[in-house]
């Protein structure tokens, strides 16, 4: 049975412009740039840099005009072009805001042009002699190394890609002879398909002494109790000594396990990291600065300011000037919102951050991690009523420079954790309090995580062994055994 009833519900809708502004936030400086240059392109009506004349177009408009939809017809004979057009001599967002650098500089970035890893290695096959075959293979297995040095494919498979992709119909044993021709080029573990393959072939290719002899025979004939760190049974196994044993890791230890990123001109892409802010001490109290780059120059054309005068003065509107007005009307309103959505984006960046900085003074004052408070998204949320979304994006892709070094700013965020004293503490201090402990500890017999919980409820933070090993996760530390030294 059909039936028809209305119902009435509120609902929550984001605008496009809103969307758009969250997106604007988001973005980290470099990003930034970025999207300006693309709405400068785009947009004819918006222009950067300084504007040579003063007869601009007034940004400060009524925001209650943005909401309009994008599927309504404009008429032009509601246009109110006086709207558009004003005698300011220094219309509102030519004014600079204070909470950027005024010596910010525009710097490039210069690159250095150079031979990629692949062209390196292919170079140094003109010394040796090969067949055509040879070449091919070689070239192939070259073309296969990856940024860290390594061919990290089975020789079946490879054997097959040559076939179908190269034409060149080869076996096994070729390949294989090929290879340790590619294993003799710089740098030295180049085309290894295996960590111990890599450290063998550095070793083979030293200067032979005790120690050299020593290390090929455990990385060749014991590389898993040497990784396991089973120190007795390589001294058992080869019968030496412990300052025998000594001598052979310190040569290991001086290998490099990544031939490939010892090559500097091997064109990987580099991401640059260019802060959005700034910190300072100055006479004990901390100055914030947003980078410069965030708060560019930008004005409406001059050239569609003299298009609606021209339309203004016309005394018979034809059909192609209001096409043109529609047009000019479209453009303006773009830009006239990117502008306010810069500005708007200027003063939430400047805003959250300033709201973490004095949040956490203590840290940002003395640089110990040790300092930094417990603090989650909401805590700035509500500081600076905005939603907790906004603060995410905020801090999730921006970065600060400080006198201890440049940050992401998400890492000043941390759990709270109370200690023996009822107090909350944040979570960074205990993994710093952590990590201390451990590079503090006796190599030759390390704390396990049951002792490591020990020593932390000594110092009055009571967790569990396992939230120990947690934290020792996170900061990337290795269980007791394979922190080992002898």
């Amino acid at each position: 049975m059909l039936k028809q009833h209305l119902q009435f519900k509120l609902s929550q809708k984001l605008s496009p412009q809103q969307i758009q502004l969250m997106k604007l936030i988001q973005l980290p400086t470099q990003a930034f740039e970025q999207r300006l240059k693309q709405e400068l392109e785009e947009n004819p009506a918006l222009e950067g840099g300084k504007e040579e004349s003063l007869n601009d177009l007034d940004s400060d408009f009524d925001n209650s005009s943005d909401d309009y939809d994008d599927n309504e017809t404009i008429n032009t004979d509601d246009i109110n072009v006086d709207e558009y057009l004003s005698d300011d001599e220094i219309p509102e967002y030519r004014t600079q805001a204070n909470n950027y650098s005024s010596d910010d500089e525009e710097k490039t970035m210069p690159y250095a042009a150079g031979t990629s890893f692949t062209q390196h290695l292919i170079s140094q096959l003109n010394t040796y002699r090969l067949t055509d075959e040879e070449r091919d293979i070689a070239e192939f297995l070259v073309g296969s190394v990856d940024e860290s040095g390594y061919i990290r494919r089975e020789i079946s498979d490879i054997m097959d890609d040559l076939a179908f992709t190269q034409n060149v119909y080869t076996t096994e044993e070729a390949i294989t002879k090929v290879l340790k021709i590619v294993h003799q080029l710089d740098p030295a573990g180049v085309g290894a398909r295996s960590l111990q393959e890599c450290l063998s072939i550095q070793l083979h290719r030293k200067d032979k002494t005790a120690d050299t002899e020593l290390a090929t025979a455990i990385i060749d004939k014991a590389f898993d109790q040497f990784t396991k760190k089973h120190y007795k049974k390589l001294i058992q196994k080869f019968n030496i000594t412990e300052e025998q044993l000594k001598g052979a890791i310190s040569e290991i230890e001086h290998l490099n396990p990544k031939p490939g990123g010892s090559y500097a001109g091997n064109n990987r892409i580099v991401e640059h990291v260019v802060p959005d802010f700034a910190i300072k001490i100055v006479d004990g109290e901390l100055e914030l600065t947003l980078n410069g780059r965030n708060a560019p120059e930008l004005h409406v054309s001059s050239a569609y300011n003299n298009m609606l005068k021209g339309y203004k003065d016309s005394k018979e509107k034809s059909k192609s000037q209001k096409d043109a007005v529609m047009f000019i009307k479209q453009k303006l309103d773009a830009a006239k919102w990117f502008i306010e959505a810069i500005k708007q984006r200027q003063q939430t960046l400047f805003v959250t951050m300033s709201a973490i900085m004095h949040y956490q003074e203590e840290y940002f004052l003395t640089g110990d991690e040790r300092n930094l408070k417990p603090m989650i998204l909401k805590d700035i949320a509500d500081e600076i009523s905005m939603d907790v979304s906004t603060v995410s994006r905020v801090a999730n892709s921006k970065y600060v420079d400080t006198p201890y070094g440049t940050k992401l700013i998400k890492e000043f965020f941390s759990e709270s954790m109370k200690n023996d004293q009822g107090e909350d503490v944040s979570t960074r201090e205990i993994k710093k309090i952590l990590e201390t402990v451990i590079e503090e500890e006796n190599k030759k017999k390390p704390l396990t995580d049951e002792t490591l919980a020990s020593i932390l409820k000594e110092k009055g933070y009571p967790i569990a062994r396992r939230t120990v090993a947690k934290y020792r996760e996170q900061l990337d530390i290795p269980v007791a055994r394979l922190r080992k030294k002898i």
